[in-house]
This record gives structure tokens, C-alpha cells and sequence, in this order.
């Protein structure tokens, strides 16, 4: 299959906007969804704050049709790290779209107004596209809701409260005739996208610079034919390439629309998700096997961008602070690889060989990652410590995999961010475990092992010996919270008794 493309083959990119069909040529692939907004379209209420995806400024909500393509999701996402092609055949709404035909406020910029949510108002529309978000998936959100709703957009007023305030009590106003949750579950609104869905050989989203492949096989062939071309998963790091370090971009193969990169599967073999799932997806595919994972998963990223953003796109990046990696690590997971027609299965911790360097051919591609399934008999857990809770990069993030048979340990798997210039394991502390009874003295030598396995950098966010130390700290704190004999820290004051506990 050649990826020459003839005049009339080109197509443009179209979604739907305010109920109409939008075509868009001649832009530059790297173009984002917020510079046609603002450049373009003359919407100008989405506003630009740091233009990688952070604080929120830029947020509006993409709509896309279900998996069964019976209703359209709709979810926020960065319009200031989303490139514009990837788009095609969504549907978009931004803070304009809430007025209603007579000009009154949608529910959620009522709120906003009653509860004082607006100080100098900059941020404003961030917040009210990620609450309109949010308004359309949950009928009365609880105040953690609200909460994580928002995680991904800073209000330099400090104005937090009353914007919380107005999530919690946007559902107190009247339904909406415009954009009400049954008006966004309309089957006109899926009609329109269903009518946009290229399913033709020759419908393919394509232009210079820019491919938009359906299948697998396409894909293949496609990158098989220009292996220097980029692929594009979430955008998420690549967005930054073009927005802030100001990259000239090599052509662009797009993930986002090949069918079987969009499934995850669920078998004796594990759990396979495939390297088009976003993270808001995968995620909560992944809690439902290993729970523990929780806490992760909340601090992972803000949802607009793990609505962009996928796994197997954080994987292959292969940042060595990048924090799906060494939980995956620790659990044994595979990737499955395709050069072409040929394909091969290689544990994930084999894909990193150095920094930025990776196990790929010139033309290969990851498709899909699978998680082996849960075992009774094995402990896990995974920590990350970084200086916010929401938002933030970490210093050292740590997973754990271990497993005990009557009082000792029969394997252990401990993976490491943060601590090198890869993804790693600690072998030297994971053969101080195996064999040894589970104690708290097995875990202070093999937490002393760690130093023979890593000699982490001193930068930004922590010191060598900081590192080196939490490190520790989290393998102490994952066999506390799995001990045989629980820890019981009982703290007494005259209004309150406490307990706190550790352990099983």
C-alpha cells in the first residue's frame, strides 16, 4: 500500500460545532484546536495559560460517538496541546456553545455567577467547560467529584472555594433546554456523527504532513513506507514539541483512528489495552484487576488530559518519570510489537535501553500493552511522591509485586521512576528478598540493596540522597501495609480517639 496521496484524495478535516458541520483545509497539521479557535473561528473566550496543557485556561469538551455508537461521549480535554486533525468526525463545544438561543446562562455559568466563582475571570471558562463536563456524565456530583473534575485548572485568584461551591450547586438550577443532559444524549447528536465516520478505503483523513490510518493493517503499511514519520497517539508530550519548544514536526501518522488500537480485551492471558485507549479509559480497566492501583490512577494526570492522553502513548515515550511504567513493571506486563506483517511479544521492562533510547525498529510500533491477570497470593502496591498531589511530576515513583508462602518470599518484582535514566527494576534489592523470611529486617537490607542498584541525578525536584531515601521509605511503607501482624498507632486527645492502622 502506498501513502502517496493524489489531489483529490485529501481530505479535510470536518467535525461539528453549535449543531453544524465544520470543514477545515490548508491548516498545518500541528495546528491545535486552540489557535483555530482563537485564529480561525473567532472564538476567543477559550483562552491560552501556559499552552501545555496545566492549567486548564484552554478547556473545552469533545464529543465522540460510544463504543456501542448508540450515544456520544462527551469529555474535557487541552485545546492548547490537541492538534486540530485529531478532531475529525468529534464533535466540539466550547464556552460559546452554552449560551441558549435568548441568551441565558447555561446551569453551570449560573452557578458560577451566584457563588462568585469569577474574580478576574481569565480562568473562568476552563472551569466552566470542565464542570459542563462533568455536568453532562453525573446528575449531582459530590464535592470530591467536583473536586477531581477540576484538578486540571488553576485559578491564580486563589478562588477556589466558590468555584467548588458552584459545581456542588449547578445541578440545583432547572434543566436546560440547550445542552441539558438528554439534549447531549439526543439521537440527532449521534445521527450527526455517525454521518461522519469515513469508512471508504479511499475516506481516510489524509493531507501533507498528516495521516489518519483505520486499520492496523494500514498502519503498518503506512509507517512501514515512511518509518521516519512520527506517530501521534494522545498528544499530550508531543503538543508540547510544537508549542513550546517550538519543533518543526516530521509527517504525522494518527493513532486515534485504527479500530483495533482502540479495544481492550479481557482474557485468561491478562488484560490487553490497546495503544489508542486513553487513559481515562484504561484506567479504570485496570482498577478493576488490581484496586491498589487507586491512588495512581487519581494522581496520574488531570482529567483533560487523561482524556487525550493514552498508556501505551505514556509507555512509549519512555520518560524515566513517566508513572504508568513501574507499576506495569512490577506486575510483569508485555508489549505487543508490529514491524510490517511481522510481530513479537517483549516484556516492557526490555523496551527501555537507555535514555530516550528504546527497543524499535525503524518502522515498528507498539500495539497494544497486556497486564498479566491478579494472583491470590501476590502483594501490590504503588507509591508516588511528588511535591502537589494533583498535577505534578514525580520525584520517585515506586510499585512493588511480591509474593509470600508461608512466611517467606517466593519472587519479588520492585520497579522504580525517577531513580534512573529509564524505568527500572532493583534487582540487588529484589534478590534480598527472595528466599527470606517477610520481616521487617528482610526489608531494611534490601532496602540498603537499593543503593547498589541506582544512582539517582540531583535535580528540581529532589537530591540524590533524597531519592535514595524515599526509595526506601516506600518499600518500608508497602511491607507495613502488608505485614502479618498489623502496626497500631492509637492517638488519644480529649475530644477524639483515633486509630490508625497498617497492615492486614
Amino acid at each position: 500500500m502506498s501513502t502517496a496521496a493524489s489531489a483529490t484524495d485529501l481530505q479535510p478535516v470536518r467535525f461539528i460545532l453549535d449543531g453544524e458541520l465544520v470543514s477545515v483545509s490548508g491548516l498545518p497539521p500541528s495546528t491545535t484546536v486552540l489557535e483555530y479557535l482563537r485564529d480561525q473561528a473567532g472564538r476567543t473566550g477559550t483562552k491560552e495559560g501556559c499552552a501545555e496543557g496545566d492549567c486548564g485556561a484552554c478547556t473545552v469538551v469533545l464529543g465522540e460517538l460510544s463504543a456501542d455508537e448508540r450515544s456520544v461521549d462527551y469529555r474535557a480535554i487541552n485545546s492548547c496541546i490537541r492538534f486540530l486533525p485529531t478532531i475529525d468526525g468529534k464533535e466540539l463545544v466550547t464556552v460559546e456553545s452554552l449560551q441558549a438561543a435568548d441568551g441565558g446562562l447555561h446551569p453551570v455559568q449560573r452557578a458560577l455567577v451566584d457563588c462568585h466563582g469569577s474574580q478576574c475571570g481569565f480562568c473562568t471558562p476552563g472551569f466552566v467547560m470542565s464542570l459542563f463536563a462533568l455536568y453532562l456524565q453525573r446528575a449531582s456530583p459530590a464535592r470530591d467529584e467536583v473536586i477531581a473534575a477540576l484538578s486540571g485548572n488553576l485559578c491564580r485568584c486563589t478562588g477556589y472555594r466558590p468555584i467548588i461551591d458552584a459545581g456542588c450547586r449547578m445541578s440545583d438550577y432547572p434543566e436546560p433546554v440547550h445542552w441539558s443532559r438528554n439534549d447531549a444524549q439526543s439521537a440527532s447528536r449521534a445521527d450527526e456523527l455517525r454521518a461522519l465516520r469515513r469508512t471508504a478505503p479511499e475516506s481516510a483523513l489524509r493531507f501533507p504532513g498528516f495521516h489518519a490510518p483505520r486499520d492496523l493493517d494500514e498502519l503498518a503499511c503506512a509507517l512501514e513506507a515512511a518509518p521516519d514519520s512520527l506517530l501521534l497517539a494522545g498528544g499530550t508530550d508531543v503538543g508540547v514539541w510544537a508549542t513550546k519548544q517550538l519543533r518543526d514536526l516530521p509527517p504525522i501518522i494518527y493513532l486515534g483512528t485504527v479500530r483495533e488500537l482502540l479495544q481492550i480485551r479481557n482474557s485468561d492471558a491478562g488484560l490487553w489495552i490497546g495503544a489508542g485507549v486513553p487513559l481515562s479509559v484504561a484506567w479504570p480497566a485496570l482498577l478493576e484487576q488490581y484496586p491498589a492501583l487507586a491512588e495512581q490512577a487519581q494522581r496520574f494526570a488531570s482529567p483533560p488530559v487523561c482524556n487525550s492522553g493514552t498508556l501505551c502513548g505514556n509507555i512509549a515515550n519512555g520518560s524515566p518519570i513517566g508513572d504508568s511504567m513501574p507499576a506495569l513493571i512490577a506486575l510483569g506486563a508485555e508489549l505487543e510489537l508490529r514491524h510490517g506483517a511481522r510481530q513479537r511479544r517483549i516484556p516492557l521492562e526490555r523496551l527501555y535501553l537507555g535514555y530516550q533510547h528504546k527497543d524499535l525498529a525503524p518502522g515498528e510500533f507498539i500495539v497494544s500493552v497486556l497486564v498479566p491477570p491478579p494472583k491470590a497470593a501476590r502483594l501490590f502496591a504503588s507509591y508516588k511522591l511528588a511535591k502537589r498531589i494533583d498535577q505534578d511530576i514525580s520525584a520517585v515513583c515506586g510499585a512493588f509485586a511480591v509474593e509470600v508462602s508461608g512466611g517467606r518470599i517466593t519472587s519479588a518484582r520492585l520497579a522504580y521512576g525517577g531513580m534512573a535514566a529509564i524505568p527500572a527494576r532493583a534487582p540487588h534489592a529484589e534478590r534480598a528478598l527472595v528466599g527470606q523470611p517477610w520481616s521487617e529486617v528482610t526489608i531494611d537490607s534490601a532496602t540498603a540493596a537499593l543503593a547498589a542498584d541506582f544512582t539517582p541525578l540531583t535535580d528540581s525536584r529532589a537530591s540524590r540522597a533524597y531519592r535514595l531515601r524515599a526509595a526506601g521509605g516506600m518499600l518500608r511503607r508497602f511491607y507495613l501495609q502488608h505485614s502479618p501482624t498489623a502496626l497500631r498507632l492509637r492517638v488519644t486527645d480529649p475530644s477524639a480517639d483515633m486509630e490508625f492502622t497498617y497492615g492486614r
